[in-house]
């Protein structure tokens, strides 16, 4: 079991685009292994993307509203209705704000084979994989953040007010 350190936001890897997988080799099934090691190794965990263990490739995982799965490559469709709740990020540790997502979500992509794989929910599922394949974006929760909440959330973020590792080391 490999579970491997969360990149916390400042880090440059958390804000750029990931490169497509080409190869479905060992080390793509490592990383897939090592990401859901991450996920499973701590409680109340969503999802864990690439980028967040350090890794530039266009992979996540996922455990949300009894589906746990991996997602390599992805395509999102969203629908027009909406939900608000609140939202955070392994990334952004501590900090949870109000977050606009699609209420529906529906994710094209393949499996660690490269074998097809479509990915669909609702609420909390479509909150998780809306996240993760921002990650694999280059963005975070909190740039879709609008208004008086986004400036809070900005001003937390440069005051140092999440949960850092390094402020608890």
């Amino acid at each position: 079991m490999t579970v491997r350190p969360i990149r916390i936001i400042g880090d440059p890897v958390l804000r750029t685009a990931c490169t497509p997988v080409t190869r479905f080799d060992a080390a793509l099934q490592q990383l897939v292994d090592d990401l859901m090691d991450t996920l499973t190794g701590e409680p109340g965990r969503a999802g864990v993307a690439a980028p967040q263990i350090g890794v530039d490739a266009q992979v996540f995982v996922y455990d949300a509203d009894g589906h746990r799965g991996h997602l390599i490559n992805p395509t999102i469709e969203l629908s027009g209705e909406v939900q608000d709740d609140d939202e955070g990020c392994l990334s952004i540790p501590g900090l949870y704000f109000p977050t606009r997502r699609a209420l529906h979500a529906t994710v094209h992509g393949v499996d660690r084979h490269g074998d097809p794989l479509t990915i669909s929910g609702s609420g909390f599922l479509a909150r998780a994989l809306q996240h993760e394949t921002d990650h694999l974006a280059g963005r975070l929760y909190v740039d879709t953040l609008r208004g008086d909440v986004r400036r809070k959330a900005l001003r937390e973020i440069r005051a140092g007010r999440f949960d850092s590792p390094r402020r608890r080391g």
